[in-house]
């Protein structure tokens, strides 16, 4: 094996489903595999996916729980997999996603003794909430996933909002803050492709286009989003609501836009992967709308303010972190209203959008090559401490033990359930082909 530093990257979600973790990861494994080391990606499996990257990854179960909760469940206790990837060398192991993929690369920890890093994305207890019927059960997972992230070596949060959320739900170790950074360069698409765009969709110039880009989650505030676009409907002033994204709340939403009068206004452009196009979405824009209180760090709002595009963000928010009001961006209360009174004054004043999206593009622009480059650094920190014994873990003995049984009850019942010929030989096969795979790749960075 190569002594490049090698590191894995685990996360619930990752392409062909895009989402703002799955593109941290995503650059995290492209950066660290082009310039620093060696990355190896691990997620759930995802029907009809074509892995062609530089860099390997390795697919495990997963169920069909898009509509729930975005995107599949993961299976985390694969024996073959786990057996496969325990001689990969890994410096270091490094989660994005406190369920499965943090319970996987406890497993990979155990076999392999690397420390694990947990980076904390979203406000999960908002996922847990959302998706579950049960009360009852509601705690109990928020303690799993807090015994999950406590018992990591070192806690990243995207923002210090994102880091207050997870004292919020009982967390007390220390955490150290890892900002996103954005895979556009700085700076606008050209004109002609601005121009094409609008004229695609029929918008004549002077039509002030607001925009949204992520999932269509009703959670993504698409409430205040619709009503705020009626609000500027009613008061006269002609605009275009260009939504871009898809998710499991689609049909909903359209269906709320055409209840409240403004399908005629918005403009649905469905997913748009390619990060070239995206970026013209962006500079042909005038504002981008973004009234989340879920998320904990808002990479499309950076991803618009390099594109020199101001957004309307909710006063006190986590997205809101690096903002000014009138400077670099437009705050408003959470309120349906308060954001049309703000979309109305300033589709009235574009030239001031644009000055105050050139600010924002030069006050909180990162690119995703220094804050990868930043994270690497640190990587070294936390092997240096594991190594000295120094670790935020607080695994306690009864939870190890607690742990391993339920993983090895688990694992028992997977190997019962795969005991035939057939079986063993494409589960050796398989381990085969990971290992080849992850080691050709790290011996290709030595060429």
């Amino acid at each position: 094996m190569s002594d490049k530093f090698n590191v894995c990257l685990l996360n619930d979600s990752f392409a062909p489903l895009i989402d703002g973790v799955a593109t941290a990861v995503m650059n995290y494994a492209r950066i660290i595999q082009d310039e620093l080391g060696s990355a190896t990606v691990v997620t759930p499996s995802y029907p009809g996916a074509v892995d062609d990257y530089p860099f390997p990854v390795v697919r495990y179960s997963s169920l069909s729980t898009e509509k729930q909760i975005g995107y599949r469940a993961g299976y985390p206790f694969s024996a073959s997999k786990l057996e496969a990837m325990k001689n990969c060398k890994f410096d270091v192991i490094h989660s994005h996603c406190p369920f499965a993929s943090t319970v996987f690369a406890r497993n990979l920890k155990e076999k392999c003794g690397s420390p694990l890093i947990m980076t904390y994305h979203t406000k999960f207890d908002e996922d847990i909430k959302r998706v579950m019927d049960s009360p009852l059960l509601e705690p109990q997972i928020t303690k799993f996933v807090v015994q999950n992230i406590s018992v990591c070596d070192e806690v990243w949060t995207v923002s210090r909002g994102a880091g207050e959320n997870l004292r919020s739900i009982g967390y007390e170790g220390e955490y150290v803050i890892m900002h996103n950074g954005v895979d556009f360069p700085k700076g606008k698409a050209s004109e002609e492709d601005v121009a094409a765009l609008r004229s695609t969709y029929g918008i004549e110039p002077g039509i002030p286009v607001f925009l949204f880009v992520g999932r269509l989650f009703w959670y993504k505030g698409f409430h205040v989003i619709l009503e705020a676009v009626k609000y500027v409907k009613e008061s006269g002033k002609d605009l275009r609501m260009m939504i871009v994204g898809d998710g499991g709340d689609n049909d909903e939403i359209r269906a709320e836009a055409e209840r409240l009068g403004v399908m005629d206004k918005c403009i649905f452009a469905g997913a748009v992967n390619d990060r070239s196009e995206l970026r013209i979405y962006y500079t042909a824009s005038d504002l981008f709308i973004f009234p989340s209180l879920y998320d904990t760090n808002g990479i499309v709002v950076r991803e618009a303010a390099a594109c020199g595009l101001p957004s309307v963000l909710i006063k006190g928010s986590c997205a809101a972190e690096d903002f000014t009001d009138g400077r670099n961006a437009l705050l408003a209360e959470n309120d349906s209203a308060a954001f049309g009174k703000v979309l109305t004054e300033a589709a009235q004043n574009l030239d001031k959008l644009k000055e105050i999206g050139e600010n924002a593009m030069n006050d909180v622009y990162l690119s995703w090559e220094d804050a990868v480059k930043r994270a690497f650094e640190r990587y070294q920190i936390v092997v240096e401490n594991y190594k000295k014994g120094i670790t935020q873990s607080r695994e306690t003995k009864t939870q190890e033990i607690l742990y391993s049984s339920v993983s090895g009850i688990t694992n028992s019942i997977q190997k019962v359930r795969s005991i035939t010929a057939s079986a063993k030989r494409i589960t050796i096969k398989s381990g085969k082909r990971i290992t080849s795979s992850i080691s050709a790749s790290i011996n290709r960075k030595d060429k």
